[in-house]
């Protein structure tokens, strides 16, 4: 089976990583596409730097960048991946590279914001979920530990 992890240098992406990495100790076999997907170029950035090629190296570095940690973690688990960096939407981007690379799967997590958050912001999760053409599982984020005496 192969994976496909969403990864944007966040410590909640890492979490995903760790749950997937679960999955496989408990048995599953799998490998794994690390991907981050960076924004199109602003227009700040267009004026500021206006050779494309340098946006897309700084692009491409900024992306590789966020895959590291993730790409570590599955090193020291012993287990190789393939990494990609890409620019666009992300749900789209990742719906295309499900299709490029004949994924099974997408692990990706929740990013625990409300409902009219949701509703304003717009949910590349929710996105996903309505064009994947495979199955997303949905990683909730970790839970804080909560002080003695308080209330649950």
């Amino acid at each position: 089976m192969k994976i496909l992890l969403p990864i944007d240098g966040s410590e909640l992406s890492l979490h995903e990583v760790r749950f997937a990495l679960r999955l496989v100790r408990e048995g599953l076999q799998a490998s794994f596409l690390l991907v981050n997907v960076q924004e199109p170029d602003s227009l700040y950035e267009v004026v500021t730097w206006p050779d494309p090629d340098v946006r897309a190296q700084g692009s491409r570095a900024a992306g590789e960048d966020a895959l590291q940690p993730a790409v570590a973690l599955l090193r020291e688990a012993g287990i190789a991946c393939e990494t990609e960096v890409v620019s666009g939407d992300p749900a789209h981007a990742v719906v295309d590279l499900i299709e490029e690379h004949g994924c099974d799967m997408v692990i990706m997590g929740t990013r625990g914001t409300g409902a009219l958050l949701s509703v304003l912001q717009g949910s590349v999760t929710q996105s996903l979920m309505h064009d994947s053409p495979v199955p997303v599982l949905l990683v909730k984020p970790p839970q804080e530990p909560q002080a003695p005496g308080e209330p649950a």
